[in-house]
């Protein structure tokens, strides 16, 4: 199967509420000093009138401030988020490396964890049977994997779900910041792994905000501002745009991280 992703005139609304729960001494001050009461939701757009299209050998970085969009846009690809307006199309088997771990249960064995998160990227457990021993391997925690997750570090629960969320070779990869965690050798590894899930998978999108991870690992890149696509292309032109006209750099601090 050919991977591709077409995103036509998207858009994902957030709604945010100011201080929904005030104290009670904020409320006799708002009184006292008469100041506006209103605690109404704002509604904003985390994406608006998105339109892009990947295809097979993309390698594309998405680089913008914080909350420009970028992990929102992740997200919306794999489903986590669906669009309010407009149509997104996605052929390919997804695999979301955002926000590792964020689906375990802390009372459950590590053991326990590989098969429900098996479970929740839709594999039977006899496939992730066959896959359960090279995972423990990878993490180095045969010692610790049938302890409850809630005892372990943060180092040994980040190794533990790094290994479980790279176990496959994805036709679509979706990789917000690079992850490593643990020490250097366990560092050194995982780099390794996200080099080869690179390597072989048709599409990839990565959100960094390294500008050089983008320019060493993308052929692409966008650059996003509150919810909308502002530029995109080549990534060399595209971080030299996004650092001189969003992050408001001199061409003297732009230049060392285009050598860099």
């Amino acid at each position: 199967m050919t991977a591709e992703i077409s995103i036509h005139d998207v858009s994902l609304r957030f709604r945010a509420y100011r201080n929904p729960s005030p104290a009670l001494k904020e409320i006799i001050l708002d009184k006292l000093l008469k100041r506006n009461q209103e605690q109404g939701p704002i509604d904003f757009y985390a994406l608006k009138n998105v339109c892009l299209s990947f295809n097979g050998g993309d390698r594309v970085g998405i680089i913008g401030n914080n909350g420009a969009g970028k992990s929102t846009l992740l997200k919306t690809i794999v489903g986590i988020y669906p669009p309010q307006e407009g149509i997104m199309h996605v052929r390919g088997r997804v695999t979301p490396l955002i926000e590792v771990g964020t689906g375990f249960d802390m009372e459950l064995t590590g053991r326990q964890n590989i098969y429900l998160n098996g479970a929740l990227l839709a594999y039977s457990r006899a496939e992730m049977r066959q896959r359960e021993q090279s995972i423990i391997e990878f993490s180095e925690l045969s010692e610790f994997i049938d302890m409850p997750v809630k005892y372990y570090s943060s180092g040994m629960y980040g190794r533990l779900a790094f290994s479980i969320a790279t176990m496959i070779e994805p036709e679509i990869l979706l990789v917000d910041e690079i992850f490593s965690t643990g020490d250097a050798h366990f560092v050194s590894k995982a780099t390794d792994r996200m080099m080869r899930l690179f390597d072989h998978s048709q599409i990839v999108l990565m959100v960094s905000h390294s500008m050089g991870q983008i320019l060493k690992m993308c052929n692409k890149a966008i650059v996003m501002d509150k919810g909308e696509v502002v530029k995109q292309g080549d990534p060399e032109a595209m971080v030299c745009f996004y650092l001189k006209n969003i992050a408001n750099l001199s061409d003297e601090e732009v230049w060392p991280v285009l050598s860099g």
